[in-house]
């Protein structure tokens, strides 16, 4: 344990950690103090994050950036499924439904965009494998055809278009889910030769925790994260209200960042270690994640928890905008190097969907 509580003496974000215990407090205390409560809970989440990432880092030395990004995505769309599952049994399907589409959209335009920012600024040009990112980029353009699907069908404007919606997605979601356990059997068995991190000079500083505490330290505080997000979304949507947020805004770009949070930690870090290829495994492979596994799993739990069953039929600027995002990332990583001026570029295009988000909500037929 000397190893985490050095690093907790020596780094003042750690002191942070002052407000998990905090937040909890304050949500038996005062439960209806909700944005006291949601500003609360996006502190105690930061240096929760800060954590999970040395501890990821830790695990990934001894396992190797593609299982370190796989990692570390899994364990960071947790605490987004967590987030998901808590709207889900409140029927908030518009909530649920932006933060899907929102975390697909951060993840590969902001946390793979403030990833080659960083690691540019420190590192002139940077190189990466590039078959983790085509690999990744090509399951979120099938699952953003899925997406499309029931989009079609409801143009149509069936008899039985509601019970015909769900049919569909509950096909689709079999399919995606399929598409994604193949998915780490190619890149994890098979082929797996293909997925071997990019050569970089010098060796990475940091201190390395023994795998014992690494592996504890990661399964303590994805429980603290599971805890406080139970607080957060249940004070984010009125938090929301008060501070002019609209539940489509709150779950496409807050629910994304915040249920993030861990991940960008890490990703950011190893970029600007010139570990590049753990950054866009993270990224890219937490966006496929969510499209592929944790929307797929939303619609299958929706049967069980919800006030009715859930589908996969999202508002049409939310479907752009992944398949925009989706198509930038495709385009982006075909080349296996990077600038700062790139990571810029993406961080600009996921600045106009926030705004256009913000100042034009989507309306009530959205739901």
């Amino acid at each position: 344990m000397n190893p985490l509580f050095k690093e907790i003496r020596h780094s003042p974000l750690l002191w942070m950690l002052v407000f998990v215990p905090t937040v909890l407090v304050v949500e038996i205390i005062a439960p209806s103090a909700h944005t006291s409560l949601f500003v609360l809970a996006v502190l105690a989440i930061v240096p929760l994050a800060a954590l999970l990432s040395h501890a990821t880092e830790s695990v990934a030395e001894k396992t190797g950036d593609a299982v370190g990004g796989l990692l570390n995505a899994t364990l960071g769309n947790l605490t987004e499924l967590i987030i998901a599952l808590a709207a889900l049994r409140a029927g908030e399907y518009m909530l649920v439904k932006a933060s899907i589409a929102g975390a697909i959209v951060t993840n590969s335009l902001f946390m793979l965009g403030a990833s080659f920012l960083l690691g540019g600024l420190r590192h002139r040009v940077q190189d990466y494998n590039r078959a983790s990112g085509r690999l990744h980029a090509a399951l979120l353009l099938m699952a953003t055809i899925a997406l499309l699907a029931p989009a079609a069908v409801a143009d149509l404007n069936l008899a039985q278009g509601e019970a015909v919606s769900q049919k569909l997605s509950i096909g689709l979601a079999i399919l995606l889910i399929s598409a994604y356990a193949l998915s780490l059997l190619f890149s994890l068995r098979t082929h797996k030769d293909l997925f071997v991190s990019a050569n970089h000079d010098g060796k990475d500083a940091y201190g390395a925790w023994p795998t014992g505490l690494a592996v504890g330290t990661l399964i303590i505080v994805t429980i603290l994260v599971a805890l406080v997000s139970e607080i957060f979304v249940g004070s984010v949507q009125k938090a929301g209200e008060t501070l002019g947020m609209s539940p489509a805004f709150v779950g496409f770009i807050v629910v994304a960042l915040v249920g993030g949070a861990a991940e960008m930690a890490v990703a950011f870090s190893a970029a600007r270690k010139n570990r590049l290829d753990m950054s866009v495994s993270i990224a890219l492979g937490s966006a496929s994640q969510i499209a592929l596994f944790v929307a797929p799993v939303l619609v299958v739990l929706s049967y069980f928890i919800g006030p009715k069953p859930m589908d996969l039929l999202f508002w049409p600027g939310a479907v752009t905008m992944v398949m925009i995002a989706t198509v930038t990332s495709c385009f982006i990583t075909n080349s296996g190097r990077s600038a700062w001026f790139i990571g810029a570029l993406l961080i600009f295009i996921y600045a106009i969907f926030a705004m256009t988000l913000y100042i034009v909500p989507p309306g009530v037929h959205a739901h």
